[in-house]
Parts: structure tokens; sequence; C-alpha cells
């Protein structure tokens, strides 16, 4: 071989690595598979031809009947998962064997517990999994489950510190949801409260060596920030919210994140902080190294529903108007599909801005327009009216919801809260939610998982059902406040009102903006057995996976974990496991061979008898 053509080699296997260094989607070494959240693998030894063959090829007890949705990270044959009490356990990949466990403090009560962060050094001898606890951060060393403890003041970083309030006033700062790992990194948003009084929803990144911040991006805009206009004067001081509390995306090759954030605090009644509220309920593209702003857009003006934007932003790359785009999408709990460039933040398709009701709250103003995707087609029903009943209800509950529809305020989407009810639909915990997204990021190809669950709200003057912290800060003497009493829209007989498909899976063609295929996403056992099928399960926070073997993974509440075709969604496998699922499962390789593995731990619609009998699981299935 020449040496002209060795050198052109060394260089393309050179280029090779860093692309895949940059966003492997051979590993799942991060939470949802890659820093992308592409939740997509390119593993292809299991597929269509050979799927149905799958088997259980081992099997890990969480040694409790605790309620878990934990997404496995796999680096280097070990994988990482929370069991036993809300313990970290590091197991064998291949056999399920445990390797090492690191339980937390006895009196922790909120723990990162939907998946978690691993960072290495360059020469892989520093190893590190990052999470936080009692609103602390701390890190493990990885290989051997010991706190680490020159991270941080003893060990650990106060997240309390450093948002402009005091301290003692923040009752709740910390995700469930882990952060974004870039470069040496930890990207964190936060759970703030859902009341008056909520922290700031600051974007925070900390050196994960050393626990220190180094840069910080306010959602609420201080004075001098581009936004600050949006709300009443020094409203950073004591408005809450605007916060990332679910997934965020990364672009390692740009340095950019994609950060969705969620609404402002109060929830659903915004007197006392009038205008359209930036940054809440926007795609914001920051410098992932600095916290600078690149571009944003903003997706609800002012928003009063709780319409947060809680699936990540899905990377991804697509053919438009015949030109190769990198684009980010964003799908929502209205139903919605938004898709930007990347680099710009220009939409793929018409937004319209259109008119919506006026609110008839003392002090509240709406915004008079909201703005929506001209394509692609809402994945979810955004109308719920007497039609839609659902047939499989009591007469009884049928009468009910039918008087509640008709005397409640029923006008679209962003009809606003009000005294005397309001419809939501799909509703405020419907549409899409975290882990509910996957993409083939070459083939432009975007999956959702969506619920419909109507709501309705209604306004009081008191906290009506003692809304965790909704309980009053100091505010003016003249303030009006109002809260909402809200409840999902659900029968006697724990079905939802409004007719079935209740889970959706819908697979759209972001090269066209056109949707594919659409169908029902598992079953109510109960409906089931009297025949009633394609219902959808109820109420579920799902996460696909879809891999380079043509297919789609999911678990569901009905215990069942299924594989669809991407290209028809047929189901081509199924299997009932021990308990119900949520979250995403996690596929991986070790030693030449696949594997993908669901967490079997939701617990959810049993009685208390029997949950003390069943215990959850990780189980992993692989080809025999």
């Amino acid at each position: 071989m020449s040496q002209f053509l060795l050198l052109r080699l060394t260089i393309l296997l050179l280029a090779s690595c860093t692309a895949a260094s940059a966003q492997n989607h051979n590993t799942w070494s991060d939470y949802g598979g890659a820093s992308d959240s592409a939740q997509y693998s390119a593993l292809k030894q299991i597929d269509r031809s050979n799927v149905g063959k799958l088997k259980v090829a081992w099997s890990y007890s969480t040694g409790d009947n605790n309620r878990y949705s934990f997404n496995p990270v796999i680096v280097d044959g070990v994988m990482y998962v929370l069991a036993k009490n809300n313990s970290y356990v590091a197991l064998d990949a291949a056999t399920g064997k445990e390797i090492w466990t690191y339980k937390p403090d006895a009196d922790t009560k909120i723990l990162t517990n939907r998946g978690i962060n691993y960072w290495e050094s360059k020469d892989r001898k520093d190893r590190r999994l990052l999470f936080a606890s009692n609103h602390f951060l701390r890190a493990l060393d990885a290989t051997t489950g010991k706190l680490i403890a020159t991270f941080g003041e003893g060990g650990k970083v106060d997240l309390k510190e450093g948002l402009g309030r005091d301290p003692k006033t923040i009752a709740l700062v910390q995700s469930t949801t882990p952060g974004r790992v870039f470069e040496d990194l930890l990207i964190l948003g936060s759970a703030t409260n859902q009341g008056y009084g909520s922290a700031p929803g600051d974007i925070r990144a900390f050196n994960v060596r050393t626990g220190k911040l180094v840069w910080t991006f306010h959602t609420i805009p201080h004075v001098g920030e581009y936004g600050y206009d949006t709300w009443p004067k020094d409203a950073w001081k004591k408005i809450g919210g605007a916060n990332v509390w679910s997934e965020m995306s990364l672009d390692e090759k740009r340095g950019i994140l994609y950060a969705p954030t969620a609404s402002a605090k109060y929830n659903f009644f915004g007197a006392d902080r009038l205008g359209t509220n930036l940054f809440s309920d926007s795609l914001l593209a920051l410098d992932a190294r600095t916290g600078k702003r690149l571009w944003h857009y903003q997706m609800v003006h002012h928003d009063i529903w709780d319409y947060d934007d809680a699936t990540a932003p899905k990377l991804l790359t697509v053919i438009h108007d015949g030109k190769k785009i990198d684009a980010v999408a964003q799908v929502s709990k209205q139903g919605f599909v938004w898709v930007f460039n990347r680099e710009t933040g220009v939409p793929l398709w018409p937004i319209e801005e259109r008119a919506v009701p006026a609110s008839d709250m003392p002090g509240e103003k709406v915004s008079r327009t909201q703005p929506f995707p001209v394509k692609p087609p809402p994945f979810a029903r955004q109308e719920f009216t007497v039609d839609d009943l659902n047939p499989y209800l009591t007469a009884e509950d049928r009468a009910k919801f039918r008087d509640q529809i008709q005397t409640a305020r029923n006008e679209g989407l962003f009809t606003p809260p009000a005294k005397r009810g309001t419809i939501q639909m799909p509703g405020n915990n419907g549409g899409a939610n975290w882990g509910g997204a996957a993409v083939d990021p070459s083939k432009g190809t975007l999956f959702v998982v969506s619920k419909d669950l109507p709501s309705l709200l209604k306004m009081a003057t008191e906290n009506p059902q003692n809304i965790p912290g909704a309980v009053d800060p100091p505010r003016d003497a003249n303030e009006d406040r109002y809260y909402s009493g809200f409840g999902f829209m659900v029968g006697s007989n724990g079905l939802a009102a409004i007719k079935p498909p209740w889970t959706s899976l819908t697979a759209y063609d972001l090269n066209e903006g056109t949707i594919k295929w659409k169908i029902a996403l598992g079953e109510v056992p109960e409906l089931a057995a009297k025949g009633i099928k394609n219902t959808g399960t109820q109420y579920p926070k799902l996460g696909p996976v879809v891999t380079a073997g043509g297919l789609l993974f999911t678990g569901t509440r009905d215990k069942k974990v299924r594989a669809f075709d991407v290209d028809s969604g047929k189901l081509l496998w199924e299997m009932e496991l021990e308990a119900a699922l949520e979250g995403i499962p996690a596929v991986y390789e070790v030693g030449g061979k696949q594997f993908i593995v669901f967490c079997a731990a939701a617990q959810v619609g049993l009685t208390p008898a029997t949950q003390e009998k069943i215990r959850g699981a990780y189980v992993a299935f692989a080809l025999p």
C-alpha cells in the first residue's frame, strides 16, 4: 500500500472514530442512549427476520416493590441501574450478576431516578457517575461505587445555592431526570414547584471534576438580559418555573445544547406575571460551553395551561426542499410536532399565530394569539365533545361527563382556565411526555408515544387540593391570587372519559412532514379479556427505542414488551412480564451479542395486597 493511501486511510479512520465518539449509537452510555436523545441503536443483530426468537437472557430482581422507570446505562460490559430501595447498582451486562451497590442516605426523599450521567477522562482512568439526591449533586466512582469526596464541598454541591433566592425558602429544585454531559461539564435543569413562589428555572453547568459552577442561563431574564421586558419588573426575584425538569439534548459536533422549558409558575393563573414570559415553554439553543443563547422559539405565550415541553428535542437529518438539513424536532403535550433548522432555528414549515379565546378571570390577560405549526399534522386529538365520550363507561359516568362538557368552557387547546370549569384535551398530562419519542437520525423518521387524557380545570380563591408548593409567599395587598382544582376525567371504573385509543404510537416522515402510520399501543387487560382490543394502554409514560434492525421496542403498563416494524407498525413480537413497564429500554452489545433490557417495575394499578407480592426486575432479552 502506498504511503499516500495509508495516510488517506488513517485520516478516514480518525474521522470515523471522531464522528462515532461524538454521537455513538453503537453504545448506550448515556440516558436515552446518547446525548442527542435519539433513543436509537445502530446495532442490527436483532432484526425483522429473527426478533420473534428473542428469549430472556437474564433477569435481575430490584429486591423490592418500589416503582422504577430507570433507563440503564452500559459502559464496557457494566450496566448501571436503580434497585434495592433506591440504590444505584452495577451489574455484569452479560449475565445480570451484581458487582457493587451504592445505597443513598436513609433520609433520601428525592433522587435522580430516571437515569444517571456517566463521564470519563480522556485516559479513561477517572470514571464517574453523576446524580443528585436531596438537592445535592454528587459523584460516584463508576468502578467501585464509592462517593468521590473531592467533588464539591465534602463530596456534594448544594443545588439550592446560586439561584438568587434564600436557599431556605426553596422547597424543590432538583430534577429526577439526569442532565447532559458535554466535555468536562454536567448541564442540569431543575424541577421547581408548581405553585406560587417556586424557584427560578435556571439552566446550569457544573465542572464534573470539581463540582464548581461554570455557567448559568436565566430562563426568567434578569435586568438587561434578552426577554426581560416580557415579564413584570424584577419578575426573576419572585416568579418561578420556566425550568427544564425533563430532558435535554446535545449536538456534540456543534457544541449546542437544546433545552425545552416548562411553564412559569403558578401553572394555571398568571396575573402576577403578565406578558409573554420568555423563556417559558420555549425550545432554547444554547452554546454548551458558555450558556450563551443562540436562538429560541416559544411554543406557548404566557402559559396558564401547564403545557410543558417534556420530551427531549430530537436531532436528525432530513431532506427538505431537495436539501439535506440537520434539524431538531420537538413534540409537545398539545400533540404538535415542531421542526427547526438546528443551527438557525428557522422552522421547516410555516407556523401561524392564530387568535385564541380571552380569559374571564380577574386580572388575567392571556396572549391574543398562539402559534400553530401548519405541518406536520398533530399526533393527538385536540378536542373533546359529548360525541367523543367513552362507550365503555357506566351510564352514571357518561351522564356526569356529559354535564361537565356542556357546562364548562370548551373552546379548543387554549381555552383559559375558568371558575365554571375548562376542558383540556389532550390534557396537561396528555400528549407526549418524558422519554416519549425516538428517531432514526439518518432517515428523517420520528416515532411518538402519546396519550389522550382530558382534564377539567376549575379556578378557586383557595388552594382546593393542597397543591405542593402552592403555599402563599408574601405578596402585594391588592394582588389577586387564584388556584386551580384540576382532575383527570376518569370514570369510576378507572377508564378515561374519552373513547379509545388512549395511547397511540405515531410514525412520521419528517422529510415530507407527513404521518406514515399510527396504531393503538397496548391494551387494558380487563377490556381485552372481553374481546375489546386496540384501545391502547392507559396513563403511560413510555419510551420507544428504534434500532438499525428495522425495529421499534417499547414496554407498556399492560406488562407487555413489544417490537414493531418501523416501516409499517406491524407487531412482530411481544411477551408478558411480571410487572408493568414505564420509561426507556436500553439496547447494547457485549461480546458480540446484542441485548435489549427493560425495567419491569412500574407497579401501577395494583391492590396493596398484590403489590406486596410482586417484585420488579430488569429483564434482558437476546437471541438464543
